[in-house]
């Protein structure tokens, strides 16, 4: 029992692990690769293949990110001596805090400046954690609901739009559409991450807690998750194969089966798109199942190195940024700007070379934290 009940923590640090070493790659492209911009979808005629499925990969962070963290806010709602706690206190000061850590060092560690706030996907965890903080006191048929209308449904109101002189405009920003919040000012603002599906992916995660469930067979919750994974690609495959709904962007047959590929998996994250989500939650679920069955020595070797990684995420996530921040001031002093007024590397392939150097760099320093996390009393450690 004991080792089923780790298996099962495990698999979450595994997965929350593998999504932050994907993550990496993505921000090594943006501080090394900006030079080769990618757009939102990305123009399959101009991203080379590399880096187009770079790109994708990355895809599966942010849905994973906010999932867990609903699932999370379950687990620790339904543990504790009393097998109950208190939750709306816990997600309100851990959304504040995120939203926090957003506008002031994760800024920060972007652009070494303040001149823009870009609210990127901390700003929607938190926010969205905030939301689950009123709506978690409904019951969970409504929560069912409210997550399937947000998630399902968002693509039907893209038509509405706000021009920035309009009354309407900051909300819907904020809400759906990416957009400036301020600009031509002393700092500007930027929503990156528009809110309304996020808080549907972190309500469906909640509802997903009681799979995790100490006294949930393991068999049972991976013929759920399992049911789950291949049901949201079928559906995917169906919406998207014919086009019918749930992307901005319809694909087409490319000369090539590499290029039709392309133009298939070619989806909006900003917002995240129903297809989008139906593929990344879809491939979020049966990777869950893989991990809680891996047997191998080789794969439970490498489900420990994920789980370090998983087990002290935002102290990992800050201390990423600004070593990158910190090579590329660096790599800036010794060879100065030779794109534009940027300095980036040649080739995608030095992208995969800098944060494989990263993530070994940062193994030690994360598994050290993750340890101390476990064993301190300290509570804002907790919030790492």
């Amino acid at each position: 029992m004991a080792s089923d009940i780790k298996q099962r923590i495990n698999s979450i640090d595994m997965m929350r692990g593998l999504v932050m070493l994907i993550m990496v790659l993505d921000h090594v492209r943006e501080r090394f690769f900006l030079h080769q911009q990618v757009s939102d979808p990305m123009d399959i005629n101009t991203t080379p293949p590399a880096l187009y499925f770079s790109r994708l990969a990355a895809h599966l962070c942010a849905p994973t990110f906010v999932f867990l963290t609903g699932l999370s806010a379950w687990l620790y709602q339904h543990s504790g001596p009393s097998g109950h706690r208190p939750l709306t206190g816990f997600l309100v000061k851990r959304g504040l805090f995120l939203i926090l850590l957003e506008v002031t060092l994760i800024t920060f560690s972007w652009m070494g400046s303040y001149h823009t706030l870009y609210l990127q996907v901390m700003w929607a965890i938190g926010l969205s954690m905030l939301a689950l903080a009123a709506l978690q006191q409904l019951p969970r048929w409504s929560l069912f609901i409210i997550a399937s209308l947000l998630v399902f449904g968002h693509n039907a109101l893209t038509p509405i739009q706000f021009a920035p002189s309009e009354w309407g405009y900051s909300a819907w920003t904020i809400l759906h559409d990416r957009g400036y919040l301020l600009s031509d000012s002393v700092i500007n603002v930027k929503v990156s991450y528009p809110l309304l599906p996020w808080i549907g992916v972190i309500v469906f995660g909640y509802l997903a807690g009681p799979l995790y469930n100490k006294a949930t067979d393991a068999a049972l919750r991976q013929r759920w998750l399992w049911r789950l994974g291949w049901g949201c690609l079928a559906l995917f495959a169906i919406l998207r194969g014919a086009n019918i709904y749930g992307e901005t962007l319809p694909w087409h047959s490319g000369e090539t089966v590499l290029a039709s590929a392309m133009s298939l998996f070619n989806l909006t994250k900003y917002p995240p798109s129903l297809a989008f989500l139906l593929l990344t939650l879809g491939v979020m679920f049966i990777g869950l199942v893989l991990m809680e069955r891996l047997n191998s020595r080789f794969a439970q070797r490498a489900a420990a190195v994920l789980a370090q990684f998983g087990g002290a995420p935002m102290f990992f996530y800050l201390l990423h940024l600004y070593l990158l921040l910190l090579l590329y001031q660096i790599a800036m002093a010794i060879w100065g700007a030779n794109y534009g007024e940027l300095f980036g590397v040649n080739s995608i392939e030095q992208i995969w070379l800098i944060s494989l150097g990263l993530i070994l760099l940062l193994y030690w320093p994360t598994k050290q934290f993750a340890a101390f996390k476990r064993r301190t009393t300290l509570k804002w450690v907790k919030y790492l």
